[in-house]
């Protein structure tokens, strides 16, 4: 709005005769800076005037003698102009006393501009009025905190004209959609005081008449109507308009749809009717809008049909998936109504995992090397029906079928076949409530280590029994609060999301499964300049067993699956994929060892392997400022972080002894699918301590050698640093 404001503004100036200019010697711009600005920053600033600062290569004298970057160059006539703009900005935002000096410092070739500032007191507004509104039917006083201007500001023009903006969509989201706001202020140059009233002139009160689709052509109109936010004899809501064009959005059926009021101006209305007298107060929406003598208004939808099936292909690269491939067919308006049929397939441990081994565990894909879960290809297809409006067009629900097979780091393998229900209410508003139920039959295989450490299953046949296929079910409840800016690189705005889970025969699982789950997760962005952030985040969840018998005894069982992990590089970077919280050390060799440690009783196994197993609860709270680089700050910023977090079983140690704290510092690249990331934390802990078990390489029996082992920490400073790549943010 400023933009446009000053480019009206400014071409007073545009009477100098532009050849003047011409005939200057051309001269790059190596400097720009602004001295003594505290109401207006610099990037406001340089954005209101014409001249530019070169690019940092071509400014910064540590990088000109590259010779790149983008040089621009200094217009004498266009600078005198600036010294008007600015002046014109600081008038506009209520500093009329504001003076702009300059420093202008010239060699043959180069330029270097500062533009010295005295802003002055501000004329500061000591009274808003709002006329024309019932304090009876309107919340005035909530009205007031909601304008941009509030009594103690400067007299912002700007922020005055967006005060009437916000009462006008006060009033289009009332009933009224042809409402108005006059604007009146008084101000005082003497005494640097002004008083504004904004006086709302209504209209007419407004309900929803009739709503004319045009440009539907295999979709059926019904299903149109449907998924609108609004219906005949509903109160007029600009809002719901808006909302049902993005409804029509997420269909994916239409490549183009608007929402829009047909009748763009109220209706004549006889002296004294519902349109007579501007001025007078309007009443309670409640009771006129919607009523029999609310005017009704036309509603137009206009949409472009696309193309009802799409195809999408893609191909990535991860450090725990190697190499991975995945596809999807997508039909929109699936046997009528608004339906989408969506089918998706992916494939990853390309290159790693049989049949597709081609050794790449030896070069590209090294992180996998001390991954002994699983040598084989990770799948998963499925197809999901989803049906929008149902019950009403606030709901939606989901139907879907699937078959994977997939691994986590060190951890896990789970190869089930299934399906799922869900219905999500609510589903385009603030908090969206999701309630599901899904069932599956599969196995779940983990490291026999993990089986004897913690549920003290050692034998094979115990283990063999652990794995057997079963019935997994539960229902499940999910609610989130999305209010952040950009979902791949949010900088403003918060993030809340709860999930619960209840798994037992009652709801259709195998006995062997009884427990309930739950997680929370808060974030929190707070913008800093243009392009700073910071952001925290909380991640904490807990899972309560029901004791079971296995082997024999009492134990409160969780499959691998379903328990807590941490560590990674969207969790507490200081330690690698799930391996922050309980694990088990596991070697075929207990005879040799490392002599420069054996004094201290150190002893360092040639096989030693670890596996981690999990927790029934955990915590991380991460903390991040981002700000950008000297160099190309549209492109790269950098991160300081502080990671804190712990995986547990509850009951075994006292958690807040046990936390992790591991800071960091790292890069960020934008890109269009979002920043890519490269943090290296620092871990000054040792490794945490475990069970050590001595597995026989001929009958894999396992035996227990020591209660708790630890490997010593890494002695150099370089080697307890943990370095982490990915793409997107951590939280």
């Amino acid at each position: 709005m400023r933009a446009l404001i000053l480019s009206a503004l400014v071409a007073v100036s545009a009477a100098v005769p532009p050849h003047l200019g011409a005939q200057q010697e051309q001269r790059v711009v190596r400097g720009l800076s602004f001295v003594g600005n505290h109401a207006i920053d610099d990037y406001t600033l340089s954005t209101a005037i014409a001249t530019t600062n070169s690019s940092d290569f071509a400014s910064k004298w540590w990088l000109r003698w590259i010779g790149l970057g983008e040089k621009r160059y200094f217009d004498e006539l266009g600078f005198r102009r600036d010294v008007v703009r600015l002046l014109l900005l600081y008038r506009q935002s209520g500093y009329l006393n504001a003076g702009v000096d300059t420093l202008v410092r010239r060699t043959a070739k180069d330029v270097w501009v500062t533009f010295r500032i005295t802003e002055g007191e501000p004329v500061r507004v000591t009274k808003i009025e709002l006329l024309g509104l019932d304090s009876t039917a309107f919340d005035l006083r909530k009205l007031h905190r909601a304008l941009p201007l509030q009594v103690g500001d400067p007299f912002d023009r700007f922020l005055f004209q967006a005060s009437a903006d916000t009462v006008a969509r006060w009033l289009r989201n009332r009933g009224y959609p042809w409402g108005e706001v006059l604007r009146n202020f008084d101000a005082d140059a003497a005494t640097l005081t002004a008083q504004v009233s904004l006086e709302a002139v209504p209209g007419p009160p407004a309900r929803i008449g009739e709503i004319v689709v045009r440009g539907v052509a295999h979709v059926d109109t019904t299903t149109v109507l449907r998924v609108l936010a609004v219906h005949p004899r509903d109160p007029y809501h600009e809002d719901r308009l808006y909302q049902s064009q993005r409804d029509l959005y997420s269909l994916g059926t239409f490549r183009a749809a608007s929402v829009s009021l047909l009748d763009s101006t109220p209706p004549p209305s006889p002296p004294g009717g519902p349109g007579g007298g501007g001025s007078a107060a309007v009443g309670d929406p409640r009771e006129g809008a919607g009523g029999a003598g609310d005017t009704p208004v036309r509603v137009l939808v206009r949409v472009a049909e696309g193309p009802l099936h799409g195809v999408r292909v893609g191909a990535g690269y991860g450090s725990v998936d190697c190499f991975r491939v995945q596809a999807g067919w997508a039909a929109y308006d699936f046997l009528g109504g608004g339906r989408t049929l969506d089918v998706t397939g992916r494939v990853s441990k390309l290159g790693v995992g049989y049949p597709f081994d081609a050794g790449f565990k030896d070069n590209v894909c090294k992180y996998l090397q001390s991954d002994q879960t699983s040598d084989t290809l990770n799948y998963s297809v499925g197809a999901t029906l989803t049906q929008p409006a149902f019950i009403n067009a606030r709901h939606s629900a989901s139907v879907g079928l699937f078959a994977e097979r997939r691994s986590e780091y060190q951890a896990y393998i789970r190869q089930a076949v299934g399906a799922n229900l869900a219905v999500t209410f609510n589903a385009r508003r603030n908090v969206p409530i999701t309630l599901g139920y899904s069932f599956s039959v599969g196995r779940t295989s983990a490291d026999a280590a993990v089986y004897c450490s913690l549920f003290r299953v050692c034998n094979a046949a115990d283990q063999n029994f652990l794995a057997n296929a079963r019935r997994f079910a539960a229902v499940t409840g999910s609610a989130v609060r999305d209010r952040v800016n950009n979902v791949l690189d949010p900088t403003d705005g918060s993030l809340v999301s709860l999930s619960l889970m209840h798994t037992s025969r009652h709801v259709g699982s195998d006995p062997f499964y009884e427990f309930n789950r739950g997680e929370l997760e808060i974030a929190q962005y707070y913008p800093l300049g243009r392009r700073g952030v910071f952001a925290w985040r909380l991640r904490g969840g807990t899972i309560l067993p029901q004791r079971i018998t296995l082997s024999g005894q009492g134990a409160r069982f969780v499959p691998p699956e379903q328990r807590f992990y941490a560590g990674g590089p969207n969790s507490v970077r200081g330690y690698g994929r799930n391996d922050l919280g309980p694990h088990v050390y596991v070697t075929s060799d207990t005879l040799h060892f490392d002599s420069t440690t054996a004094a201290r009783g150190d002893t360092i196994y040639t096989d030693l392997r670890t596996a981690p197993t999990g927790g029934n609860s955990v915590v991380v709270l991460n903390a991040e400022l981002r700000f950008a680089t000297p160099i190309f700050p549209q492109r790269m910023r950098v991160g300081l972080f502080v990671d804190i977090g712990q995986v547990w079983e509850r009951g075994q140690e006292l958690v807040a002894r046990s936390l992790r704290v591991t800071p960091g510092v790292g890069l960020r690249f934008a890109t269009p699918l979002g920043p890519v990331r490269l943090d290296a934390a620092y871990n000054g802990y040792a490794a945490g301590a475990g069970p050590l078990l001595f597995q026989d390489n001929v009958t894999g029996q396992l035996t227990q050698i020591r209660s708790s082992y630890r490997t010593p920490r890494p002695s150099s400073f370089w080697g307890r640093l943990v370095l982490q790549f990915a793409v997107g943010q951590a939280f």
